[in-house]
C-alpha cells in the first residue's frame, strides 16, 4: 500500500510539473525591479536571500526559476508531498514542516540550508488567512542575517478557485507580470515587538507590490524599463523608481 502510495504521489507530481511547464509556458512575461541583483540567474546576485510571495501565486517563479539554487519550504500535509515531487522535478530543493507540525525539525533544517541556499516562502500557507503574513519569514531573516526579497505577481483577470487562498489560475496566453522588492534586511536579535512591527511593514509592502502586479497584468499598460521575463536566462531589469 505504501508503494503505491509513493507512486502515486510521485506520478502526480510529474503530472504537475508536465502541466505547469506546459500551461505557463503559454503566458506573456513582463517584469520589473526595483534592484537589478534581485534575480537570482543575473551575473550579480549575492545570495542567499529569501524570496516571498503569496501562496495563490504559486506556480509562477515555480515555473520561471527552477535551477536558481532555491529551497521551497513546504507543510508536512500530504499534498504537500506532491508538490514537493513537482518542484523538484522543476529545479528547487524542498524543506517540509510547518509552525504546527514538524516545526522544530524545519526550523534547524531551515538554519542549516539557508546558510547555503536561497529560501522560498509563501508567509499566508499553507492553510491562511489570505494574505496574512506569518511571522516566521521576519524570524528567519533576523536569525540567518538573510534579507528579504518581496514579489509583486499578477495574472490577467485570472480565474479564481474556491479555496482559502483564491487560488488564481492564468488564462492561456494572457499577461502575467512580476514586480520585485530592493533587498530587505531585518536587523539582527529583534524581539517581538520588533518581529511583529516588521512584519506588518513587509505585509503592506508584499499586497502593495501584488496589488500593483495585478493592475498591471490587467490593463496591459507598460512600465518604465519592464522587460520581457524568460525561462532561458534572459533575465529581468532594473525598474526606474521615481
Amino acid at each position: 500500500m505504501k508503494i503505491k502510495s509513493k507512486l502515486l504521489t510521485q506520478t502526480c507530481g510529474f503530472l504537475g510539473a508536465s502541466l505547469i511547464r506546459n500551461w505557463m509556458g503559454t503566458l506573456d512575461y513582463q517584469g520589473a525591479l526595483y534592484d537589478p541583483s534581485a534575480d537570482p540567474i543575473r551575473p550579480e546576485f549575492r545570495g542567499p536571500v529569501i524570496f516571498l510571495q503569496w501562496h495563490e501565486y504559486l506556480p509562477l517563479p515555480f515555473y520561471l526559476r527552477g535551477h536558481c539554487n532555491i529551497a521551497m519550504l513546504l507543510s508536512q500535509h500530504q499534498d504537500a508531498e506532491i508538490l514537493g515531487q513537482a518542484a523538484r522535478l522543476m529545479g528547487f530543493a524542498t524543506i517540509r514542516g510547518s509552525t504546527t507540525r514538524g516545526g522544530v525539525t524545519a526550523l534547524r533544517e531551515i538554519f542549516r540550508t539557508g546558510r547555503a541556499m536561497n529560501l522560498a516562502i509563501t508567509p499566508d500557507g499553507p492553510k491562511g488567512p489570505r494574505r496574512s503574513f506569518a511571522q516566521g519569514a521576519i524570524y528567519l531573516s533576523s536569525r540567518l542575517g538573510i534579507p528579504l526579497i518581496a514579489l509583486g505577481l499578477g495574472y490577467d483577470r485570472p480565474w479564481r478557485m474556491n479555496t482559502w487562498d483564491q487560488f488564481a489560475i492564468p488564462k492561456p496566453y494572457s499577461r502575467a507580470r512580476l514586480i520585485a522588492s530592493p533587498l530587505i534586511q531585518i536587523p539582527p536579535d529583534i524581539d517581538r515587538s520588533g518581529i511583529e512591527r516588521h512584519r506588518q511593514r513587509i505585509e503592506r509592502l508584499l499586497t502593495d507590490l501584488t496589488e500593483q502586479a495585478e493592475a498591471w497584468a490587467e490593463s496591459g499598460a507598460r512600465y518604465a524599463n519592464q522587460v520581457a521575463v524568460r525561462r532561458d536566462g534572459v533575465p529581468i531589469h532594473q525598474r526606474r523608481v521615481a
